[in-house]
């Protein structure tokens, strides 16, 4: 067979270690009367220690002739470095062997395949040949796994062919693997046929067919097996579900429910099955369900670990649920969860979509370890709070500490720009990115760019930059021009930018809202009421605005004239106190973009009970003064409510802090943190 992988350096991986080895009295190895047997060593080895254990023990094993020869230990000692992600220790001790088994390739090609060096693996397995080693039925599952993670089906067929020759394709360790291979590949009907072939079929089989079919999209197909599975006697499993998964990613909510209810059947719920049930439902945007299912989870004594936290967390900042997402990282702390690079990359997420920025970069300024991604977590967060001279600074800090931007790092440094207005840093940025990091600009850059130029005012600098674009511009390009024409009133550029969005997105409310409210602060209202006919008629809904507050760890949901809370008659009391305590510091209704032609006094009403205003009067009279206030809404906060947040904020001297579908406003003493640029 040929191989066509190169040899890769051999770097340590960072991997948790298990317990150390405490169910045995360990030895001093200072003392040199201790006497280390085989059984010994094998005991100690089999227990996982840690590196630093494990060197001590391998040095005392070097000075002993016969454990040093033993090849018995040789292999436990390969494992236990491989285990600890010392590859290169694995590597020198296998080469230093003389005399090597099938049981030495295996376990050195099984070392490189779980820690991701696929081509290593099979450059092993290609030397079996030169050293007279037939392989096994251990180690082809283990090559296969090699020509999965490598997606290369060349070299999955060359393996297949193999196992044919030797006899071994009917084994079922090796029949699944050639399942999974060919699904990793798209070859899904030689993986089905694989399955059809095999005498004997175990519950990873059939995973293997389902996530071969999840992992392309075909999610009918995956639930067919499923059903076939069962009517062979074979119930799903955590592992099922989680081979499902793939699949059920903007799906549905059908799939969702198909998923659900495989979950709720599972006589015995793992920890596994948890985790894919809160990963389901936040890859189908359902935070409030994902929250959910975590702590029913606790309530039934499953203790969380790292996977579950880092998938719930994000769940958290969506719905600003800080009170919850701050319970999670006391866990975290309390069961020394870190350090680990996933779960404190969600935390700096969760803490800044909840818009406390103090706690996001105490956790980023506490890790260990940091990579891109946590920088880009760190400073998309300055950016969407409005802080573009920190995202900048430490946009340039990464830099300096010899980090390579990533093209989502300039996503976060650009939409930064955008946000605090910082034209020229913006455009010095998209220059750095396309001519000296020589990355190919995505439709997220030119979407920040022509975000970045239209909120500075640019309109007809944006529309020109679009039509250079070597893309075709999709809705957020579109849309960023459209929103810019709204807030600077360029009626022209902007009938070509909802033309635009009505032929990509015509079902889409916002985009006819937009040109409505273009239509109303013109005075336009035949325009507005033709475009109202025209959602009429295509039965088009304006999306409702819904404003979110967190209290005692419960989320309280309001609609804009909503009377449904149990509160109502005290928050429009508290309503109308506030507008007249506001009135009286010279507040007066923008009424400007009011979306009907109605009198100035029934816009005022209008806007009064906008849902933003409801959840802060909630807010006010359900905490004690002077605490912050945290609002999340589904909409661009609008500007009568921008303004009223700020006289509030500064009546009661409360922070308050609205996230909306832009970013975050954190109104304080009457300012707000975007300095009226939205």
């Amino acid at each position: 067979m040929t191989a066509i992988y190169p040899v890769a350096r051999h770097f340590p991986v960072a991997k948790q270690l298990q317990t150390l080895v405490s169910s045995i009295q360990r030895p001093n190895f200072s003392q040199q009367n201790v006497f280390l047997t085989e059984n010994l060593c094998g005991e100690i080895l089999d227990k996982s220690p840690d590196i630093k254990y494990l060197r001590k023990l391998h040095s005392r094993i070097c000075i002993d002739h016969d454990l040093h020869s033993n090849p018995s230990v040789a292999i436990k000692l390969m494992r236990a470095y491989a285990a600890c992600g010392e590859l290169v220790s694995t590597r020198h001790i296998f080469d230093k062997s003389p005399e090597k088994n099938v049981v030495f390739f295996n376990v050195m090609i099984r070392s490189y395949v779980n820690n991701h060096l696929y081509g290593n693996g099979l450059h092993v397995f290609k030397s079996m040949a030169g050293h007279g080693i037939n392989p096994d039925h251990y180690t082809y599952p283990c090559v296969l796994k090699a020509s999965s993670g490598l997606e290369d089906l060349l070299v999955g067929l060359q393996i297949h062919a193999a196992v044919v020759r030797v006899g071994l394709d009917l084994n079922v360790f090796v029949g699944n693997g050639l399942i999974s291979m060919y699904g990793k590949c798209g070859c899904l009907e030689e993986a089905g046929r694989v399955l059809d072939e095999m005498p004997y079929r175990d519950i990873v089989s059939w995973n293997s067919l389902v996530s071969a079919y999840a992992r392309n999209g075909q999610f009918d197909n995956a639930l067919e097996v499923c059903r076939e599975m069962e009517l062979m006697g074979l119930k799903p499993d955590a592992g099922t579900m989680a081979s499902l998964l793939p699949a059920v990613t903007n799906t549905s909510l059908d799939n969702v429910s198909l998923v659900k209810e495989m979950f709720i059947k599972l006589a015995d719920k793992s920890l596994v099955s948890w985790n894919v049930m809160i990963a389901v439902y936040m890859n189908n945007a359902m935070p409030a369900e994902a929250v959910a299912i975590f702590s029913q989870m606790e309530a039934h004594g499953i203790k969380p670990d790292a996977i579950s936290i880092a998938s719930v967390l994000p769940a958290c900042g969506d719905l600003s649920a800080l009170l919850f997402g701050r319970k999670i990282h006391e866990y975290v702390i309390r069961k020394r969860l870190q350090p680990n690079l996933s779960l404190e990359n969600a935390l700096i997420d969760m803490y800044a979509k909840c818009g406390c920025l103090e706690c996001a970069r105490e956790v980023f300024d506490e890790m260990k370890f940091r990579d891109v991604v946590s920088w880009t977590s760190m400073i998309s967060a300055y950016g969407m709070n409005g802080k573009g001279p920190d995202a900048v600074s430490l946009f340039s800090r990464m830099q300096d500490l010899g980090l390579n931007p990533d093209s989502i790092a300039f996503v976060s440094v650009l939409s930064a720009c955008s946000h605090a207005g910082l034209l020229d840093e913006g455009k010095y940025y998209f220059k750095l990115m396309t001519e000296e990091c020589k990355i190919v600009p995505r439709i997220e850059h030119f979407a920040c760019m022509v975000d970045l130029l239209g909120r500075a005012g640019q309109v007809d600098e944006a529309y020109a930059f679009i039509k250079k674009m070597p893309m075709e511009p999709n809705e957020r390009v579109w849309g960023a021009l459209l929103s810019a024409c709204r807030v600077y009133s360029n009626m022209e550029i902007g009938l070509i930018a909802a033309d635009q969005l009505f032929q990509l997105s015509p079902e889409q409310s916002g985009y006819y809202v937009l040109l409505s409210n273009i239509y109303a602060k013109a005075g336009r209202w035949k325009d507005v009421t033709m475009i109202r006919s025209i959602m009429k008629t295509k039965g088009i809904k304006k999306m409702p605005g819904v404003s979110n507050f967190e209290l005692d760890g419960q989320v309280h949901t309001f609609l804009a004239g909503d009377q449904s809370h149990p509160q109502s008659k005290q928050i429009y009391e508290k309503l109308d106190v506030l507008v007249g305590k506001m009135k009286e510091a010279g507040y007066v209704p923008e009424t400007d973009s009011a979306l009907h032609d109605v009198e100035e006094e029934d816009k005022e009403c209008h806007l009064a009970v906008h849902s933003e205003k409801l959840a802060i009067a909630f807010a006010i009279l359900n905490t004690p003064p002077g605490t912050p206030i945290r609002i999340t809404k589904n909409l661009r906060v609008c500007g009568d409510c921008h303004i009223a947040a700020k006289l509030i904020s500064k009546i009661l001297g409360r922070d308050i802090i609205v996230r909306d579908t832009n970013r975050f406003h954190h109104f304080y003493n009457g300012v707000c943190s975007c300095g009226d640029y939205w």
